[in-house]
């Protein structure tokens, strides 16, 4: 391994830096969307029970592996899969905690650049001249190319070019240094300056009262009651798989499970630090910052200028960004102001989740070539520059950033995520990850969850994800007496022929499987170093069942 091991500085460091990594633009955007769409109370239940059943366990989970596979010397998914599954092909099935964060990074990073462009056009005053929900629209078409295929490469201040490549450097800048003197300081005060710039936005938006004198029922407590209280169907609409699908899906991306920077992240921890109330903190900061600021932000400022029908119908993430609430700020007094506000918070959230999604390949970079960071940040930049250059070449409609996020950041993750649960529970034996969770725990985890961590989150994973691809690939609309199954446009987009499919969705998914081919070809390098750290267990060890199946 890398001579150089490197810790974080303190406990609270670490507790920054995966809440860093977890609060993102989904806490900002993609959460309160769904809470409008599935309606408020229904969908903070099925969330709640999903944060309960999926989010807390996986989250333990990953802290608990990571901290057993960075003991035995590895840093990333493959190298920890391999040292604490013991099996030839685990290495190989560890590739998704690589190959899923570099995708992510890829596009996310591309969408880090909209949010430093949009924060320096409001505060220039370019983005208020666009005047009206329609010019915002053309705007942010114009700003990330969607109409033609690189029409994004415009580098002047008004095209996302510009801000590609500054975010991309920062994120290497932060990654180079290391992780107590990059990514944990880019995090104690990045996500210290979040929260302050979320609270002052929520203030403003909690003090409007009703802006609208056209529309006196679009008031404060009105939109309130509109996110948080139950209503007539809301039993009705908890019936709906879609909901529940929704909110387990929110849950996994919005906490950075099952992608891979939880377990690198861990890996750096000591062997008796406290992993229970440190996993339970960061979980606790991303939910504040999601159901409390993110909602408390978005979704009643949407409300009183919008009104709940609109709302209702639903809106994509980057529509209600982008779109809706630059119209939003353009009615407010100092809306200029603190409209920058805004999307410099998005810029914040979106830098302290895109360098933690850096960190599990360059983990893997240094592991697999026992190279030092410099060069190990060199060979990362090149891989990231030409995702990067893909998502942002490829924009007409968002077609390859929304092929790569479907495929990579959203089904990847559930897999990621089950074996992850698995590993804890089976894997490493049914007593030794519970053993290891609360080794220098500073709490006890309650006992009900060691059944929940075994069973019910497994079976409650493999559910969802049988939905997720019932709905999202086969196109089932989830009735029994009139079943239809059309296939969605993410299969769609894959087929040939005549005025068929999606050239740039077709190039895309065949990026992916090249760059899993070649990730898997790096792990067939690495094989030999890492053999030779870890050698075969004895067949005294295998014949011990009570023996924890990790090399001595």
């Amino acid at each position: 391994m890398p001579a150089r091991h490197e810790r974080w500085s303190s406990q609270f460091g670490v507790i920054l830096a995966v809440s860093g990594s977890a609060v993102g633009l989904g806490n900002f955007l993609r959460f309160p969307g769904l809470v409008a769409q599935y309606g408020g109370a229904a969908f903070l239940i099925a969330y709640c029970v999903s944060l309960l059943l999926v989010g807390i366990p996986v989250s333990w989970a990953e802290w608990t592996v990571g901290r057993l596979g960075g003991h035995h010397g590895y840093h990333s998914s493959p190298g920890i899969f391999h040292a604490l599954i013991r099996r030839p092909w685990a290495k190989y099935a560890g590739v998704a905690g690589v190959l899923l964060p570099l995708a992510v990074g890829m596009y996310y990073i591309y969408v880090e650049a909209w949010c430093a462009g949009y924060a320096f056009n409001t505060l220039t005053g370019t983005l208020a001249k666009q005047g009206g929900a329609d010019g915002f629209t053309a705007f942010f078409n114009r700003f990330v190319g969607a109409a033609e295929d690189g029409s994004a490469f415009n580098f002047s201040p008004s095209g996302v070019g510009l801000f590609v490549p500054i975010a991309l450097a920062a994120n290497l800048f932060f990654i180079h240094r290391g992780i107590s003197r990059g990514i944990e300081k880019v995090c104690r005060y990045g996500m210290p300056l979040l929260l302050i710039l979320a609270g002052v936005l929520v203030v403003r938006v909690l003090t409007l009262g009703a802006p609208d004198a056209a529309h006196p029922d679009r008031n404060i407590p009105a939109a309130l009651g509109f996110l948080w209280n139950p209503t007539d169907d809301t039993l009705q609409r908890l019936a709906n798989p879609q909901l529940w699908l929704a909110a387990g899906a929110q849950v996994f991306i919005s906490l950075s499970i099952g992608l891979g920077p939880i377990l690198t992240y861990a890996s750096y921890l000591r062997k008796n630090d406290d992993i229970a109330l440190s996993s339970l903190t960061s979980v606790s900061t991303n939910e504040f910052c999601e159901v409390v600021l993110g909602a408390l932000l978005t979704v009643p400022a949407a409300f009183l200028f919008l009104g709940a029908d609109a709302l209702a119908a639903g809106q994509g993430s980057f529509s209600l960004g982008f779109k809706t609430l630059p119209a939003v700020f353009e009615n407010l007094p100092f809306g200029g102001l603190f409209a920058f506000v805004f999307f410099a918070l998005l810029f914040l959230a979106a830098l302290t989740s895109s360098i933690s999604v850096m960190q599990p390949v360059l983990a893997f970079i240094e592991e697999a070539f026992g190279w030092r960071r410099s060069r190990a940040v060199a060979a990362l930049a090149v891989l990231t520059t030409i995702g990067t250059a893909w998502t942002w070449w490829f924009s007409a409609d968002l077609k390859a950033l929304d092929t790569m996020d479907f495929w990579a950041g959203t089904i990847g993750v559930f897999l990621l995520g089950t074996m992850v649960v698995l590993t804890f529970g089976w894997s490493i034996g049914k007593g030794r990850g519970w053993k290891e969770l609360h080794r220098g725990a500073a709490i006890r985890v309650p006992g009900v969850f060691r059944p929940i961590m075994l069973c019910v989150t497994p079976i409650y994973l493999l559910t969802i994800f049988a939905l997720f691809i019932l709905a999202n690939v086969i196109g089932w609309n989830f009735s029994f007496s009139a079943p239809t199954f059309n296939p969605t446009a993410y299969i769609t987009d894959l087929m040939g022929g005549e005025g068929g499919g999606s050239l740039p969705a077709r190039l895309t998914v065949l990026f992916l499987v090249v760059l899993l081919v070649f990730l898997l070809a790096l792990i067939r390098l690495a094989r030999r170093r890492w053999r030779d750290n870890h050698p075969r267990r004895t067949p005294t060890t295998q014949s011990n069942p009570g023996q924890n199946k990790l090399p001595t």
